[in-house]
């Protein structure tokens, strides 16, 4: 990653090396949906606004979703090949289940 760089993230770890960011000022950033909500802030009507946009764009088909393959309904096998096909380092995009 080049100086200065900007790394955003939706997901947790366990473990980040966060000091390897420090000789280049990269900065890392957590983008998590509810922070407005849980924390009551002064502008938490925003994700309203930033929602209703994002629909927007699906609805006009600018982005698309990452889902590639839906195995069907949630059950022993499927997650087994749901599995399979994840540890085979070959998926792309999303697998869905569905039926929860």
């Amino acid at each position: 990653m080049r100086p200065f760089g900007r790394i955003v993230a939706i997901d947790d770890f366990d473990s980040l090396p966060i000091g390897v960011l420090k000789p280049k000022s990269i900065s890392y950033h957590w983008e998590f949906m509810f922070t407005r909500s849980m924390f009551r802030t002064a502008d938490r009507d925003r994700q309203r606004h930033i929602l209703t946009q994002v629909a927007r764009l699906v609805d006009a088909g600018i982005i698309t979703t990452t889902a590639v393959k839906d195995l069907g309904r949630i059950n022993a096998a499927n997650l087994r090949e749901a599995h399979r096909v994840m540890e085979s380092g070959t998926a792309i995009g999303k697998i869905t289940l569905t039926g929860f």
